[in-house]
This record gives structure tokens, C-alpha cells and sequence, in this order.
């Protein structure tokens, strides 16, 4: 019978009688082309390899010959499930496979393995998605044969590697390809970690009497050495967070008024932007550290160690440290610099020096280590600047004013350098992205609601949301990619914000009146918000670095409302 798979160009040699290896008659006389064709000794005849069977014995030994040959090539053949069949080669065995995992039907011979069949069907539904029975379509003349079916021609499905939710885990750890739960609409989604809970109450909630309802202010900054700054009328009052204790900074007098309040990086330094355009900087040491540069309570749990000289070292450290501690709570005016003809309402550090923005439109560049009030005065604005932003490199400093306008300057140019006019209300909240050199984000106020994310380093927009109300103010998390913004009208809520997806964490409400200030712990967790209501919230909001539920100084104070002053 001719083998269908043979291509034409090739013929196939017959088959002789002769060649066949076993004899049922002892009378057939093997001849010489025979012997040369088994190969035999040349001490061995083809007589002593007959076998003397009768006519009964020889058709069950056919039978059973026959039956052993199905056996080794498998046709017709149902496997043990208590037996396994090995050999030289490896070729898995698909028998005890669960098909219906991967959407295929099962055969019509159930029970039975096709090999090719089965193997061809689950290739095709694990490459082209369980209704797809096509090859590429790069080849579209082929056709292919599957389970007897040719299958027409037709555009691939684009659900490739979809399989079941029973098998999605295994699938996902065992496949060299990866999958990505968009290219899997109808499987669940691959093992993660739950959501982050954020909780919508604050953990503590500080009365601040006189806290100006004003879009165009800036009175609430948090240092690095965890301490409070808040500009209340005309005075200035620091909470310490860790002990929660209340300190009056100054005191502006009857005639003028805090605008801006504003944290050195090193947090020493505070400066206050005043109404009659003043700047003072006022020097706020570390009380906890002393002038010294390290903390004297660390040597408190030595002192049980050295028992004949610790009388003595508690005296001494006693005294000392008592000393230290009125002297840093000595917070002195370093200087008061002037410049601007208007009220100051944004300031922003670089390093040792110091951006200040006024209602004149004039942004001037100060040096503290300097005997000028100024070095450098930006001029572009052609209304009150009221956002003020260094980048983390201190290269880009970013203005928003009321005249809608957002530019990016640097410090060796009195002109921006970059000018975004895409906002169609004032520009206040603007925020410097940690994690993304380059990536600036502002927002507009009522006219405009929305936040718009730029790259500097190519000078391209690169996407806007609508948040359906005045943006007031922007900060990103440090620890993770994510950032807050703070809202007025109409809805005065606080939103956490996923980036670059910029999906809705959770929405936090509380203030009666518009969330006009904003601003983060050193540690990137907690975020404090201030509004017109006269009152200061602390959310925790961010994880921790680590990403570990840990609980900080900062938030390990009992929920509840105490008052600033």
C-alpha cells in the first residue's frame, strides 16, 4: 500500500517474500540471496532458524505477534492507567491531560489519545485562542487539518495565551513567555498584593485660629527635623510633632501680617514672607540635638554600664544638656531682607539660597550667606506669583502666577528658559516628580480644575485630568509613585492619585472650606492640610519606604482635636 505521505519525487523499493525473518514451515528451503539478506554466520543455516509449528498454534501465534506489534506502535490501542510505556526516545504522553483547562473540546474517540490531533488542537488554542483555527497570517494558502476539520482561513484571534482561572497561577509561573493580565480579559488576575487601605479620617485634627482663607497664600511648611510651621495673622507658632509641643516663633506686629512660611532644606532656617514684602529668616536650631551636632540622651542607657562614674556623668550631662536646650530654644530673626514692593505669598529654598515670589510680579533670588538682599530678580509674570517650586537637583525653579502662566527658570537666566500657557485659571499648585528627573506637575484654579503633567527636559505636555474643581495644592509621595492634590470649589476634597495611570486612590473629605494649604512629613507618609475652616488634619496616607506597616512618631499620637495656640 502506498504511504500518502510520500512526495512524488521520491519511489519506495518493494517489499520481497523473502525478506521476512521468520519461516512457519520447516519444509521451505532458505537459498543463498535469503541467508545473504538475514546476514547470518557462515556457520549458521537458515534451516536452524525455522520454527515447527501446526496449523492450530500457528494462527494464535500470528494473533499474538500481531497484537504485540499494535501494542509498540499503538493503534487501536488504550493505555494501563497502572502501566507506562517508556522508550528510547522522549515523547510526552498527553494521555492524562485535561484538555477542557484550555477551552478544547474533547475528541470524538474520548478516552483514546490522538496524537497529532490533540496535540495540533491544543498548539492552536494556546497560540491563537480556543475559537481560532487559523495559522499566520503570514502564509495565508495554508490551510490546516485538525481532527479531520479544515479549517478555513480567517483573522487570528487576538486572545492569545487566554487559559482558564483553574491553571492561570501555574501558567504564570511556569511559562517562559510571562503574561500580562490586559492580554488575559476572561482569567484572574495574577497573584499581588491586596490594596492599600488608606483611611479617610484624620489621626488628628489641630484648631488654627485665624488661618486666612486665601487662594493666594502659602502658610503651612513642615521641616526635616519634624517640626510644624504655621502662619496665623500676624504671628508664626511651630508644632513639634513628636511631642506635640506648641512654640510661638514670632510676632509680626499690628501693621503686618504672615503670607508665606517656608523650611530651609537642612530645617534650621524658616522664611517668612510678610505683607509689606519683607522676607525674615528665622534661625530654629534642633533643640533635641543641641549646637553640638549629636544628641547627649544617647548617652543615658551607658550610664547603667559604668556604675562607679555615673553620679558624676549624670551631674555633668545634667547641667550641660540643660544649658544646650535654653540655648536652642533661643529662636532668633537672623535678618529681614527686603526687595519686593508687595506682599510676599510663595517662597521656595535652593541649597543656601532662597526664591521669594510677590504681588509685583517680580520673583527675586536671595543668598543668606550674602550681604545683598538679593543677587538676581526674575521678571516674566504679568500678575501675582503665588507657586513657587526648586526641583529636587536644584537646577529648574518653576513659577506659577495669577496671570495663568506656568515657566521654568534656571539660575543662570532672568527670562524663563521654558513657558507653558496651557492653563486657564491661576497657577498655585505645582510639584517637582522625585522619582522622574524632569516631570513637573501643575494645577489651575476654578476656571480651569485640571492637573497637567510636563516634561522639561523635552519641552513636551505630557498629559491633563480634569478634576472637576480648583486645584489648590499638589505634593508627591517619596516613597512611592503617587501624589496628592488638594481642592476648593466646589467640593473641598483631598485625592490620592496613582501615577502615570492616574487613577483614583481614595478621596478624603473633612474641610468645610477649601483645602487651600498642604504639606508632607519628612518621612513621606503623613500629609497635614489646612483650609479657611481654621482647622490643620493629618492624614497618613503613603507607605513607608520599606513599604512596612509600621508605625511612625509622627502618627503615634491618639486621635484627637487639640489647638495650635
Amino acid at each position: 500500500m502506498d504511504d500518502p505521505q510520500t512526495p512524488p519525487s521520491l519511489t519506495r523499493r518493494p517489499t520481497t517474500p523473502q525478506s521476512s525473518s521468520l519461516s512457519h514451515s520447516s519444509s521451505s528451503s532458505p537459498s543463498s540471496s535469503s541467508s545473504t539478506l538475514l546476514n547470518l554466520p557462515p556457520n549458521m543455516s537458515r534451516t536452524a532458524l525455522s520454527l515447527d509449528v501446526d496449523a492450530a498454534s500457528s494462527s494464535s501465534s500470528s494473533a499474538s505477534i500481531s497484537a504485540r506489534i499494535d501494542r509498540m506502535v499503538g493503534a487501536g490501542y488504550n493505555p494501563s492507567p497502572s502501566r507506562t510505556i517508556y522508550s528510547d526516545r522522549f515523547i510526552p504522553s498527553r494521555s492524562g491531560s485535561n484538555f477542557a483547562l484550555f477551552s478544547i473540546s474533547p475528541s470524538a474517540n474520548e478516552g483514546k489519545e490522538d496524537g497529532a490531533g490533540s496535540y495540533a488542537a491544543l498548539l492552536r488554542s494556546v497560540l491563537f485562542g480556543a475559537d481560532s483555527g487559523v495559522v499566520s497570517p503570514a502564509t495565508p494558502e495554508r490551510q490546516w487539518v485538525l481532527d479531520g476539520n479544515v479549517s478555513p482561513l480567517s483573522p487570528p484571534n487576538r486572545n492569545i495565551f487566554r487559559y482558564k482561572t483553574e491553571t492561570r497561577r501555574l501558567l504564570y509561573l511556569l511559562s517562559p513567555f510571562g503574561f500580562d493580565d490586559a492580554l488575559l480579559p476572561g482569567a484572574s488576575p495574577s497573584p499581588s498584593k491586596a490594596p492599600r487601605k488608606v483611611s479617610r479620617s484624620p489621626y488628628k485634627v489641630l484648631d488654627a485660629p485665624a488661618l486666612q482663607d486665601d487662594f493666594y497664600l502659602n502658610l503651612v511648611d513642615w521641616s526635616s527635623h519634624n517640626v510644624l510651621a504655621v502662619g496665623l495673622g500676624n504671628c508664626v507658632y511651630l508644632w513639634n510633632a513628636c511631642s506635640s509641643k506648641v512654640t510661638k516663633l514670632c510676632d509680626l506686629g499690628m501693621d503686618d501680617s504672615v503670607c508665606s512660611v517656608g523650611w530651609a532644606q537642612r530645617g534650621t532656617h524658616l522664611a517668612v514672607g510678610t505683607n509689606n514684602g519683607n522676607v525674615q529668616i528665622e534661625y530654629v536650631p534642633n533643640a533635641e540635638k543641641g549646637e553640638y551636632g549629636f544628641s547627649w540622651a544617647k548617652l543615658y542607657p551607658v550610664l547603667p554600664l559604668v556604675p562607679f562614674l555615673s553620679m558624676f556623668l549624670t551631674f555633668f550631662i545634667f547641667h550641660i544638656h540643660r544649658k544646650i536646650i535654653w540655648d536652642a530654644s533661643r529662636c532668633r530673626n537672623v535678618r529681614t531682607m527686603e526687595g519686593h514692593r508687595l506682599r510676599v505669598g510663595a517662597l521656595a529654598w535652593c541649597s543656601s539660597g532662597l526664591s521669594s515670589g510677590s504681588r509685583d510680579k517680580s520673583i527675586l533670588q536671595r543668598d543668606i550667606r550674602a550681604q545683598e538682599d538679593f543677587v538676581s530678580k526674575f521678571t516674566g509674570h504679568k500678575s501675582e506669583v503665588c507657586g513657587l517650586k526648586w526641583s529636587y537637583d536644584n537646577r529648574e525653579l518653576a513659577s506659577g502666577g495669577n496671570d495663568n502662566r506656568l515657566f521654568v527658570w534656571n539660575q543662570h537666566a532672568t527670562q524663563p528658559v521654558l513657558k507653558y500657557c496651557e492653563h486657564t485659571a491661576a497657577v498655585k499648585a505645582i510639584a517637582w516628580s522625585p522619582h522622574m528627573h524632569g516631570l513637573l506637575a501643575s494645577g489651575g484654579g476654578t476656571a480651569d480644575r485640571c492637573i497637567r503633567f510636563w516634561n522639561t527636559t523635552t519641552n513636551t505636555h505630557i498629559s491633563c485630568m480634569d478634576t472637576g474643581s480648583q486645584v489648590c495644592n499638589l505634593v508627591w509621595s517619596k516613597n512611592v509613585n503617587e501624589l496628592v492634590s488638594t481642592h476648593g470649589y466646589s467640593q473641598n476634597q483631598i485625592i490620592v492619585w496613582r501615577y502615570p495611570s492616574m487613577s483614583k486612590l481614595t478621596t478624603l473629605t473633612g474641610h468645610t472650606y477649601r483645602v487651600l494649604y498642604l504639606a508632607i512629613s519628612p518621612d513621606g507618609q503623613t500629609i497635614v492640610t489646612g483650609a479657611g475652616d481654621e482647622t490643620l488634619r493629618f492624614w497618613n496616607v503613603f507607605p513607608s519606604p520599606k513599604s512596612q506597616n509600621s508605625d511612625s512618631d509622627i502618627g503615634s499620637s491618639s486621635l484627637g482635636r487639640t489647638q495650635i495656640r
